[in-house]
């Protein structure tokens, strides 16, 4: 496993207005793969709110809210999904008090520091919660997350590059079906991005944040998804259309529970991997109780050599802990929601691909 180098951040700021208009992988070079190391692990976990003002912040600043799992959260690469806004003060979508339907996620913005003490070195800001606190809460989690050296992916054209002791980068993006993020349900749009991320690194990851919610969005559907009558995207044609573009590795989250993970063209796509930490904002019933930890590991071409998925389970207050039911879960959705592309997972979390 490759130690983690000082982190930078290569913002393309291009919003694409639609259509595909970059070169694919056949026509414009490729970055080169890395040099003079094995491989590279990449880690990641689903959605992360550290806790609100309004349902109760945790106690110590937060700064034991990982304790349980951070020996987990090891990696070149640690990503996880900030659904809320690292900001203080008026502004919430809201108007006022979350309530009749309204939720609005916040933490202040010194809890950057509990991500980066945690070991995450990359966070998704795609998501229904990351505008809570308006275009000025958005500013004030990208500043919270630079202050502590954190890359961000997720605003429209935003790619994020974590430079690595090889000589080489990984490049991720992250995208949901929001006009504030890099938009999922352009899905041309987001495969010329995906296309871009290629010439810049060797490796690239996808991170969407699409699909229904809850205890009934476990399986995922063909064709198009909504909840609350919003328009969440099309998972299978999109993680298929990133993989297609030269992504080598997709990783979910949005449902607020797990999804079964399946295989394409030698890359691992991972539907959602639930609720990771909600400090008093997520329900912890049955399914949206499990979660887990991803870890993957790279070939220097980005291509599969090996995963694991380790199931963490939510306490009362929604704080992770190892453990739970989340491996079976995984096994037993693959299956059923994929069958011949199917990951195979082991009853110790061990993932290889379809014989």
């Amino acid at each position: 496993m490759i130690s983690l180098l000082i982190v930078v951040v290569i913002l393309t700021a291009i919003a694409y207005s639609g259509g595909d208009e970059s070169p694919s992988p056949s026509t414009a070079e490729r970055a080169a793969p890395l040099q003079g190391t094995a491989n590279v692990t990449i880690t990641s976990v689903g959605d992360v709110v550290m806790g609100t003002p309004e349902f109760g912040l945790p106690p110590a600043g937060g700064s034991t809210l990982f304790s349980s799992v951070a020996p987990l959260l090891k990696g070149d690469v640690v990503f996880g999904n900030l659904e809320e806004a690292l900001a203080t003060g008026p502004g919430s979508k809201c108007g006022g008090p979350s309530g009749g339907g309204c939720y609005a996620f916040a933490s202040p913005p010194s809890y950057a520091r509990n991500l980066k003490a945690a070991g995450f070195t990359v966070m998704g800001i795609a998501n229904n919660h990351a505008l809570d606190w308006g275009t000025s809460g958005q500013r004030s989690t990208v500043t919270a997350l630079d202050s502590q050296g954190i890359l961000h992916a997720g605003r429209p054209g935003e790619i994020a590059v974590q430079k690595l002791p090889g000589g080489g980068s990984v490049a991720v993006t992250s995208v949901a079906p929001y006009s504030w993020s890099q938009n999922a349900l352009n899905i041309p749009s987001t495969v010329a991005l995906v296309r871009k991320a290629t010439t810049m690194a060797p490796i690239v990851m996808v991170n969407m944040h699409v699909g229904a919610e809850g205890s009934g969005a476990t399986h995922v559907p063909r064709g198009g998804e909504t909840f609350l009558g919003e328009n969440r995207g099309n998972s299978r044609a999109l993680a298929r259309a990133m993989v297609d573009a030269g992504a080598d590795l997709v990783v979910g989250q949005g449902p607020h529970v797990l999804r079964g993970m399946e295989f394409l063209k030698g890359r691992l796509i991972a539907y959602s991997l639930g609720n990771f930490l909600g400090y008093k904002v997520f329900s912890v019933k049955g399914a949206s109780g499990q979660s887990g930890v991803l870890a993957v590991r790279l070939a220097l071409d980005g291509a599969f050599i090996a995963a694991r998925f380790s199931p963490t389970t939510l306490s009362g207050d929604g704080v992770p802990s190892p453990g739970g039911s989340g491996i079976s879960i995984i096994q037993s959705l693959s299956q059923e929601d994929f069958g011949a592309t199917a990951a195979r997972i082991s009853s110790s979390g061990d993932i290889t691909p379809p014989r």
